[in-house]
């Protein structure tokens, strides 16, 4: 059965319409990323929420067709880990059933892709973005902080092109832990024929310990492949899209480079992020969200809902990314960590 939708666009601030909306389904994490969920911060004891506290299925799936009604035609399903979230494929097939969302993707790690790969495209998922920094189990076992091996994540890149599932690869590239890595990255995933993403280190949440002078400009990146590589830049596949991307001279192969810290694109940023518990962002950098849990648990209508995130992203003036390139005074505020928002 299919969820008719009518669509109505909304706009922000700065006249940027709501196109594309990122789901968390768990904070939880097998792996602990040095730049995400550091494990002196996210070790043993640390209080992940509780499921009474997470969105169910049908929730998410409510919200989902209430932000549709509003231009959503994109959702990506992250976490945390969101395949550690149990039974997944349920909530992509009732996704899916919604009029009007013209693709789901899911960001995950890629640990426990090889597993689910098949159960996900038949319940109607379309592609996966597997985060990888490395192909070496040394650096890559540093980063992931906890030791899993590369072939683990080759693994599940494999098993989900084989179910007929478009895969995009995403290399977070920090400067001294795995720049090192572009080339080799570069190289092997022009083979494989998947779409690698380069992202710059980002000062996400509070705990990674960011600082400027851990970034590779992409420009830098560019220009290292480019010698080895020839590369040509190419027009983004649709408006808002925020990775750069460049092919392979003589080829249909590409690669993309994501520069928020360098080269800001917030002018164009059309995402809004829905954390574990229920929480709307308008940036991931935000402090603050509108608490989306307590109008659907206090049995607010559609209506109601609707007018509620109407309003939220109609003040919408985000743009961080930006401000941090014009050092704009008092940045060092507390932002919600991306364990609960999934980049």
């Amino acid at each position: 059965m299919t969820l008719h939708v009518q669509t109505h666009r909304i706009f922000d601030q700065l006249q940027r319409p709501l196109r594309d909306l990122r789901m968390s389904v768990t904070d939880q994490c097998n792996f602990r990323c040095r730049y995400c969920m550091p494990e002196e911060i996210f070790g043993p004891g640390y209080q992940f929420l509780t499921k009474e506290k997470l969105l169910s299925f049908e929730e998410l799936t409510r919200l989902a067709r209430i932000f549709v009604s509003l231009g959503v035609e994109k959702l990506r399903i992250t976490g945390g880990e969101p395949l550690m979230r149990p039974n997944l494929p349920s909530l992509i097939r009732m996704l899916r059933e919604i009029e009007g969302v013209r693709d789901i993707a899911v960001t995950t790690n890629g640990s426990l892709l090889a597993k689910h790969a098949g159960a996900l495209k038949d319940a109607g998922l379309t592609r996966v973005t597997v985060s990888l920094d490395s192909l070496n189990d040394e650096r890559f076992g540093r980063m992931n902080g906890r030791g899993y091996k590369v072939s683990q994540i080759i693994e599940g890149i494999d098993a989900a092109a084989a179910a007929g599932l478009l895969v995009k690869v995403n290399m977070v590239v920090q400067k001294g832990a795995n720049d090192q890595d572009v080339l080799p990255m570069a190289t092997y995933f022009r083979e494989k024929g998947h779409i690698l993403r380069f992202i710059e280190y980002m000062d996400v949440g509070n705990s990674n310990g960011w600082k400027l002078d851990q970034v590779m400009p992409s420009r830098q990146i560019i220009e290292r492949i480019h010698r080895e590589m020839p590369l040509e830049p190419i027009e983004p596949n649709h408006y808002g899209e925020v990775a750069a991307r460049y092919r392979y001279v003589g080829t249909t192969n590409e690669i993309g480079l994501i520069s928020s810290v360098t080269q800001a694109f917030c002018s164009t940023c059309t995402r809004a992020r829905l954390s574990a518990e229920g929480q709307l962002y308008t940036c991931l950098f935000a402090s603050a969200g509108a608490d989306l849990r307590k109008p659907l648990r206090e049995e607010w209508d559609d209506a109601e809902i609707r007018t509620y995130i109407t309003d939220y992203w109609n003040r919408r003036q985000d743009r961080y990314s930006e401000e941090r390139l014009s050092h704009t005074p008092g940045l060092n505020k507390k932002k919600v960590e991306m364990s609960h928002i999934g980049g």
